[in-house]
């Protein structure tokens, strides 16, 4: 695990002094490195973290908690890396302005998601109300 970590910090580092590098000659080819680092990196953590899937959704399941919950708590982290990377990206391009309709579009995404487990925590609410 710490190897791994050792070696994406190398991976980005190096990556980050060749974007910066090809900054001076090219834009557009310093971006693209950045982007293809994250997609790396991003691809990296996918195989990394498969494994574990098993072990999270035994976790839940231990707890009661629907597979369709999980679902929607995995599907909302993946929007929040996306927004995350894809904000940075704008943001080191000098695109504030879309970096911060990136990230809006994110927070309502999310929002938008996490509806059901509202839902979902009211009627408990309510169901717990009744019975006292």
């Amino acid at each position: 695990m710490v190897e791994n970590c050792f070696s994406v910090a190398v991976f980005c580092i190096s990556s980050a002094i060749m974007a910066v590098l090809l900054k001076q000659h090219c834009q557009e080819q310093s971006m693209m490195t950045a982007l293809v680092a994250c997609i790396g990196v991003m691809c990296g953590f996918m195989l990394f973290i498969e494994p574990l899937l098993t072990d999270i959704s035994d976790v839940f399941s231990q707890a009661g908690i629907s597979e369709s919950y999980m679902s929607l708590i995995f599907k909302a982290s993946a929007i929040c890396f996306v927004t995350q990377i894809t904000c940075e990206i704008c943001r080191d391009s000098g695109e504030n302005a879309i970096a911060s309709v990136a990230e809006m579009w994110g927070r309502g995404a999310v929002t938008f998601m996490s509806m059901p487990i509202l839902k979902a925590l009211i009627e408990k609410i309510n169901e717990i109300m009744g019975q006292v």
